[in-house]
């Protein structure tokens, strides 16, 4: 016989997969800012890039990129773990 969670360890894993799914994209978050945007943007910058140097264009153009698609990639990400835990309100329909 399986027993069901209780709602406590429920919660409990859900937030531990929230905040390392949070750890994750904040760690890439990270290292396209400062990494790849100050540290590494002089040797980055010996590369060309439509014309500019690949550091500055990175620093100026390429991080946000970045940063819009983590955003997608949380919104996924999160959706996928609430299902996975029972908190979903995509099928539960609206209140009337």
């Amino acid at each position: 016989m399986s027993q069901q969670p209780s709602p406590d360890t429920n919660h409990q894993r859900y937030w531990r997969a929230n905040l390392k799914l949070m750890g994750l994209l904040l760690a890439i978050w990270f290292i396209v800012s400062f990494g790849f945007g100050i540290l590494l943007a002089k040797p980055l910058n010996r590369i060309e890039f439509f014309g500019f140097k690949f550091g500055f264009w990175w620093a100026q153009q390429g991080s946000i990129y970045v940063f819009v698609a983590l955003i997608f990639i949380y919104a996924a990400a999160m959706r996928r773990i609430d299902r996975k835990h029972g908190v979903s309100d995509d099928d539960q329909s609206e209140p009337s």
